[in-house]
């Protein structure tokens, strides 16, 4: 590139300069292997250049067509949830030395990134009451497919077994995982969307490798988790918790319930909702299992002058291209984003972990009273919820969201989307942003989605 400026493209005595070194005539001459029926002739038929600011005026204008949480309430949950994010953690993150860390192989110049890392592992260890956790993964989804391959690893085992209301979303990813290795998922029908233990009892064997229990579950409900545990290690299985990291400041942590492994979503943890991605996973499992953990490992050491230092630890580089010899096909982590949820762990501390849940706790109880004496609704599970419940409808859930959505309301999730028995079925998350003028803002647009369709002649299916 000639000139001095970075952002001015080469010139035409640039381009000749380069095809020449090449050795060819023309830049054409290097698309010679591509078939003639698919390059290009003429020029793209684009608008003339804009300025930056007409730019981001027309990107903004496209961007306002989205009903987003940042302009509509959002009572929206099934696993992204609108939790308040403090300004320090993107003050924080978003300085060029976490924003721009790479992957820290060379441990003597990636000491900050290191030091980060261990802390959220240290944190997600504490938080979940298990004694290791890895730098994170992907998301909660593959979390739960990495612990179904661990867990089929350890016990020689062919069979997995999902029981309670579990995420259709994790139950997909989990199958994907370990179905194309001839290994068998088995599903519970939860017919009171909680788990059935009597379907259970009657799955469980000796080839049962994992019992996987999303706890609360994806219709905000409490399992029995104790009872659940019994069951599965009574079987040689493992237990695995699929849990909210946001209400573990009132819920028992996997640890003191004896899951062997427990795995989940970060996204409550200060990381922005963005249409569900990127996001981070986190996987935390017994000491046992420590060498057959996925991902990365970010180890405490001391350097050649005894001070301490930090390291990536248990596993190799090139483990990724070991294939089907390797405790797993995952050689990263979600640095970034794991890096918002460890600034937001430290900022908040166990006491404002536990008001974070006490908060959303009593702010879901408030709305499940509210809009159980609307006509016409009502609060069809009787179970325990933390901040997240369903509603049952006299509409179908689809009309609901339409009519929110007319008053700038996301009014929660339709659960028709995943079945069609559940389409009268709308799933309602509380967090501790919403308040009591939200939840009654709610309930006028609830009362409103069922006023409407009696006006129009009754339910529309």
């Amino acid at each position: 590139m000639s000139g001095t400026h970075p952002y001015i493209p080469g010139t035409a005595a640039d381009e000749a300069a380069m095809l020449e070194a090449i050795g060819v005539r023309r830049f054409e001459d290097l698309l010679l292997s591509l078939p003639e029926k698919l390059r290009l002739k003429g020029h793209l038929d684009i608008h003339p250049g804009r300025s930056e600011w007409e730019v981001v005026r027309d990107i903004s204008a496209l961007g306002n067509q989205n009903a987003g949480a940042g302009r509509y309430t959002c009572f929206l949950g099934g696993g992204i949830y609108d939790h308040h994010i403090p300004s320090v953690i993107d003050h924080v993150t978003m300085r060029s030395e976490f924003y721009t860390a790479y992957t820290p192989y060379q441990a003597e110049v990636s000491q900050g990134t290191l030091i980060a890392i261990y802390e959220f592992q240290t944190m997600i260890s504490e938080l979940t009451g298990l004694p290791v956790a890895n730098a994170s993964l992907y998301d909660g989804a593959s979390a739960a497919g990495e612990a179904a391959l661990l867990a089929a690893s350890v016990t020689g085992r062919s069979k997995t077994i999902i029981a309670g209301r579990f995420h259709p979303h994790y139950r997909d990813t989990l199958k994907t995982y370990v179905e194309m290795s001839g290994h068998q998922v088995v599903v519970d029908p939860a017919p009171d969307h909680v788990a059935d233990l009597d379907w259970l009892k009657a799955n469980l064997d000796d080839s049962t490798a994992a019992v996987f229990v999303q706890h609360p579950n994806f219709f905000g409900q409490l399992e029995a988790m104790d009872e659940i545990r019994e069951l599965t290690q009574a079987k040689g299985g493992l237990f695995v918790a699929v849990v909210d990291p946001s209400t573990l400041g009132i819920l028992a942590p996997p640890g003191a319930y004896g899951a062997d492994i427990a795995v989940g979503e970060c996204q409550p943890l200060g990381i922005p909702m963005a249409y569900g991605g990127p996001v981070a996973g986190f996987f935390a499992a017994n000491q046992k299992y420590l060498r057959q953990m996925p991902g990365r490992l970010v180890g405490e050491t001391v350097d050649r002058d005894g001070k301490r230092c930090w390291t990536l630890t248990l596993q190799t580089r090139e483990q990724h291209i070991r294939r089907e010899k390797a405790t797993s096909n995952i050689c990263t982590n979600q640095t970034l984003l794991a890096h918002r949820a460890t600034v937001y762990m430290s900022l908040l501390g166990p006491a404002g972990i536990r008001e974070l849940g006490e908060q959303c706790h009593a702010r879901a109880s408030h709305a499940a009273r509210t809009i159980a004496a609307i006509p016409g609704y009502s609060i069809p599970l009787s179970g325990a919820h933390v901040k997240e419940f369903v509603v049952q409808c006299p509409v179908p859930a689809a009309d609901v969201v339409r009519c929110g959505l007319e008053h700038q309301i996301l009014a929660g999730l339709d659960l028709g989307r995943f079945d069609s028995a559940w389409k009268d079925l709308l799933l309602v998350a509380v967090t501790e942003k919403r308040s009591a003028a939200d939840i009654l803002k709610l309930s006028e647009v609830l009362a409103a989605a069922a006023a409407s369709s009696v006006g129009s002649g009754g339910p529309r299916g």
